[in-house]
């Protein structure tokens, strides 16, 4: 093992160790510390984006805060195999949503391990605050299987939580590129008796599943217990659905409150994902939760200025979980970060194309 593969592999054993406390908890000098770790790392070890922070004068030995570290555009990972390790260690590939003729962002892994550590709390502690630790319930996914999409990070998150908490019965509705409404429809009435149960999936099929009803005059009373779980665009057949249209909807046709509805914001860059608080801090504000190994700050879209809380800008976001790709992604949304928590308000219209286009040019210049 040399020097640098034994120093990520000591920052990945903290890290899942971090992961698996119950709970854990935000710890802003272990955070620094490991940012700095694992920057320190990537810089040495992912040529493009160590290319790419010497353009910006941003060195191990000139960055001392995780706020200094590098943001590389969300679009470079359309360009360029931005991983830390030799391309016959990849073990998965993930891959941004995109037609056959478009060219896909894409995430390279050599593990698995840190990419699941990640993602199981963040899940449980958003969508499954009240069951207790291994409750199962039933689970019904509005997305393709990971067999069925196996490039889907969305997908293999639901897969790896269906194994872990779905009760019998537990099953994906998307088959084929179509939303299998019959079957989701009389497994939500063969679970209505149940007292807990999770609908999730992306927005556009729960949109899918929401028409049918309305085509066909039907409503359903979901249990008291049950809770949703989507993610994505709102966009229907004919018409954009702000998130607070689609959820009066959903309460409408499934009986599901507000209140019980979660969104999930992730990208497949990522290895980590937020949650709405609604079932975690049933009285607070809703807004976004940060899991303690990540960071989420905002900053002017065009100097990079970091921004105060209440500003509206693009969201940056440090994910200790990418310790075999990048750590720090400027993303191409806009939010804003307040009470301990974010919100997305949209997308900045342009900033991929145009970060995607300055990145991969710096990246890729090595010889210039």
């Amino acid at each position: 093992m040399t020097t640098s593969e034994a120093a990520r592999a000591a920052i990945e054993r903290e890290l899942l160790a971090w992961m698996r406390d119950e709970p854990a908890l935000h710890d802003e000098r272990r955070f620094e510390r490991l940012a700095l770790a694992l920057f320190a790392f990537q810089f040495e070890c992912n040529v493009p984006y160590g290319r790419f922070c010497t353009g910006r004068g941003k060195t191990p030995a000139t960055v001392g805060s995780w706020r200094e570290i590098p943001a590389v555009p969300t679009g470079a990972f359309k360009e360029l195999a931005l991983r830390c390790f030799p391309a016959e260690c990849t073990v998965k590939v993930f891959r941004t949503s995109g037609t056959a003729l478009a060219r896909r962002g894409e995430l390279h892994l050599d593990t698995l391990a840190l990419y699941e550590a990640s993602l199981v709390p963040s899940f449980e502690a958003g969508v499954l605050p009240d069951l207790a630790g291994g409750e199962r319930l039933p689970c019904f996914v509005l997305a393709p299987s990971p067999d069925e999409a196996p490039d889907s990070s969305l997908s293999h998150m639901f897969g790896v939580m269906l194994a872990r908490r779905g009760a019998a019965g537990s099953a994906f509705f998307v088959r084929g590129g179509r939303l299998e409404v019959d079957a989701v429809l009389a497994a939500l009435e063969a679970a209505s008796e149940a007292p807990k149960l999770l609908l999730c999936g992306t927005a556009f099929a729960f949109v899918h599943l929401l028409e049918a009803l309305e085509q066909r005059g039907r409503r359903l009373a979901l249990p008291a217990g049950a809770r949703l779980m989507e993610t994505g665009g709102f966009k229907g057949r004919s018409r954009a659905l702000a998130r607070e249209e689609l959820h009066a909807w959903l309460h409408e046709r499934l009986g599901v409150p507000p209140v019980r509805v979660v969104n999930q914001y992730g990208m497949t860059e990522l290895g980590s994902q937020f949650y709405d608080s609604v079932l975690r801090e049933p009285a607070a504000k809703r807004r976004k939760l940060a899991p303690p190994w990540t960071r989420v700050t905002v900053v002017d879209p065009e100097s990079g200025r970091a921004l105060a809380p209440g500003e509206v800008g693009a969201l940056r976001i440090l994910d200790l979980a990418n310790t075999g790709s990048v750590l720090a992604i400027a993303t191409a949304d806009l939010g804003v970060v307040s009470d301990g928590g974010f919100e997305v308000l949209g997308r900045e219209a342009g900033a991929e194309a145009r970060g995607c286009s300055v990145a991969a040019d710096e990246m890729l210049g090595a010889s210039a």
